[in-house]
């Protein structure tokens, strides 16, 4: 028995990397998958891109670049700019909430960290959609939340100085779909904080106490630089979400809050453009391949900097 967990070494592991036909043989299924339900299709839309709109369903595939130029009209650059500031903004407010709260889980008692993770994933055990029709349910102009202002209102006779309470309008603007995007998307940035700041050291919060650093300097100079991983991570998987989300501005921000995703379900359900929808589609996977470039290039420069 101690010979054979003598093998589970790091070494013995590590040794797995000389067994080339192993690896390709475990890697098999996986690549496999990858190839038939992610390369292949987005290979055909990547294709269509190029194409141009034959009557109702045909595609003619000519090489041309009209689509992408196409993207470059002021009315769909005022949609794509729109997109990247409300992602931003989501990403920022949801990294704003998620990164305390991660902060605490961790720091929490032993017993009780399991059940507040539990609390933060319990949102993926609902639907999305039913997730969304919650928030309208909250926010529409008869909702929990102005139902519960209107009480305020009333308790503190307010209607009798000032008038009877007007309910506000929480719907179909794009406030709404920020507060759905951060909503949505929030496990997604709680989870790499926990993560990181999980496996934080500290030995060297300890050391920066002791050497007269007050709590907001150490969580500034130390405990914010060692988590930078796991920001990185956080506000890139959000970001890039939020880039490519329709369901949420569709059914919170309605007309006055269209999002490039809502402009290229259409093209591919309502317009039947699908070769310009593919156009715009990859503008995102291109965007989103310039993102994740950013974060290498800062994650090897972060590497450097600590070597």
């Amino acid at each position: 028995m101690v010979a054979h967990s003598s093998r589970l070494t790091p070494a013995a592991l590590e040794s797995w990397k000389a067994h080339r036909r192993s690896f390709w043989l475990l890697s098999l299924p996986g690549g496999l998958w990858l190839v038939l339900f992610f390369v292949i299709p987005l290979s055909l839309i990547w294709v269509l891109s190029f194409g141009e709109k034959d009557g109702l369903v045909d595609v003619n595939i000519t090489g041309t670049l009209a689509n992408y130029l196409r993207t470059l009209e002021p009315v769909y650059l005022q949609i794509m700019w729109k997109t990247f500031w409300v992602s931003a903004l989501a990403t920022a407010l949801t990294f704003l909430i998620a990164y305390p709260l991660a902060y605490c889980i961790c720091f929490s008692p032993a017993r009780w960290r399991p059940w507040l993770l539990m609390a933060v994933v319990l949102p993926f055990w609902i639907n999305l959609l039913i997730r969304t029709y919650a928030l309208i349910a909250v926010f529409r102009t008869r909702g929990y939340l102005n139902f519960t202002l209107e009480w305020f209102w009333d308790l503190a006779w307010l209607d009798q100085l000032i008038g009877p309470y007007q309910p506000l309008e929480l719907l179909y603007n794009n406030a709404a779909v920020v507060i759905g995007l951060v909503y949505v998307y929030l496990p997604f940035m709680v989870l790499p904080l926990y993560a990181a700041i999980d496996k934080l050291d500290r030995s060297l919060l300890e050391a920066s106490y002791d050497l007269g650093a007050g709590r907001l300097r150490t969580f500034w100079s130390v405990t914010m630089p060692l988590t930078a991983s796991g920001i990185g991570t956080g506000c890139l998987l959000v970001f890039v979400l939020s880039l490519g989300t329709f369901l949420t501005p569709e059914l919170l921000g309605g007309a006055n809050a269209v999002m490039i995703g809502n402009v290229i379900e259409r093209q591919f359900k309502a317009a039947n453009d699908w070769p310009f929808g593919a156009a715009l589609s990859f503008l995102l996977v291109y965007a989103t391949l310039l993102a994740l470039a950013v974060r290498a290039w800062l994650s090897r420069r972060q590497e450097a900097a600590r070597a």
